[in-house]
């Protein structure tokens, strides 16, 4: 399969965390799965006018076009013209490209954020006019707009994050190699259901915190983020600390809160990223699938029954008191 990768309107972060996948050597990878890389601007050696040969050749068929992914919100200002991105040495705004190759390529796949929902580049007043290649915020449309489908029948395969984790964009490409990805592996925001249906709260360093509510007050101490420092893990839908980032962390595991980059309008939250706000003391970012009721009531009787271990560690940068020692067989009767 051919695999053809565009950067439109953003930082580059994805791609940079793509270089960081496991084992290492991704353009390795994606070949013995039997992807070949047309063309990426920072990994490929063809430039100029060779490089715009490549996005003819699947334009006017030549070359077949597999796979395509955009990393990147996608601008279309001023004024719908696109002009604010032009692809260097084409004349022509860089959106009419995406729009062109979308057009023939068996599936499209938006890498990122920005590029699924439009991301840091769509937040404020948006004088781009960025927005992703099917969504604008949490609201279907984008550049390509809601009955857009690649020649396979799919919808915009949108591997969110800010940056995407690189594991979710190699497993999401290497399904769609072997022919094992379809339109039931996509959410409700067409992003992979295989990191997408969990949540960041899963497998987190800081659930014993979490589970008896001892908070931490300030960055760099070891409690729960969400009741005072913003984290939205019980919301953000990504399995960020199952598989470590690395190999080894997570924005968690790092002591920053989650953001939530996974989300659409996850950029905009109406207070500051570390800071929860709260009506009544009571958080308003409160997991996904709790009533309030409930949440209240657990978390009054867990502060209740909270160790004093936990309750000493949570509001320092390392562990004050570590767990008692104690036998652990059971010494049941005959």
């Amino acid at each position: 399969m051919n695999l053809l990768w565009l950067q439109s309107g953003g930082c580059g972060g994805c791609t940079m965390s793509l270089l960081c996948h496991e084992p290492g050597d991704v353009v390795g990878v994606l070949r013995d799965g039997d992807l070949e890389l047309l063309w990426h601007p920072a990994l490929s050696e063809a430039t100029g006018s060779e490089a715009v040969d490549i996005l003819r050749a699947c334009i006017e068929r030549r070359t077949p076009l597999d796979v395509l992914c955009v990393e990147g919100a996608l601008l279309r200002g001023p004024g719908g013209s696109g002009r604010f991105h032009m692809l260097a040495g084409t004349g022509r705004p860089m959106i009419d490209w995406v729009v062109e190759l979308a057009a023939v390529a068996r599936y499209v796949v938006a890498v990122g954020s920005c590029a699924a929902f439009g991301g840091v580049c769509g937040a404020g007043p948006n004088p781009t006019e960025a927005c992703g290649l099917q969504f604008e915020d949490e609201h279907p449309g984008g550049l390509l707009g809601p009955q857009f489908r690649a020649t396979s029948g799919m919808q915009v395969i949108n591997v969110a994050g800010c940056p995407t984790h690189p594991g979710w964009v190699v497993e999401t490409l290497l399904a769609l190699a072997m022919g094992e990805f379809g339109p039931d592996d996509l959410d409700a925001f067409g992003r992979p259901r295989f990191y997408a249906e969990q949540l960041v709260h899963h497998g987190c360093n800081r659930n014993e915190y979490y589970e008896f509510k001892a908070a931490a007050r300030h960055i760099s101490e070891l409690g729960c983020l969400m009741e005072n420092l913003g984290c939205k893990g019980t919301q953000a839908h990504a399995d960020c600390n199952v598989r470590p980032w690395n190999g080894t962390g997570s924005c968690t595991t790092g002591g920053y809160s989650c953001i939530g980059c996974t989300e659409p309008g996850f950029e905009e939250p109406g207070h500051p990223f570390a800071q929860t706000p709260k009506v009544a003391g009571i958080p308003i970012g409160l997991p996904s699938d709790m009533p309030k009721a409930w949440f209240v009531a657990l978390a009054a009787l867990s502060k209740s029954a909270t160790p004093q271990r936990v309750r000493a560690n949570a509001t320092s940068d390392h562990a004050l008191v570590p767990p008692a020692i104690r036998q652990t067989r059971f010494k049941g009767s005959r």
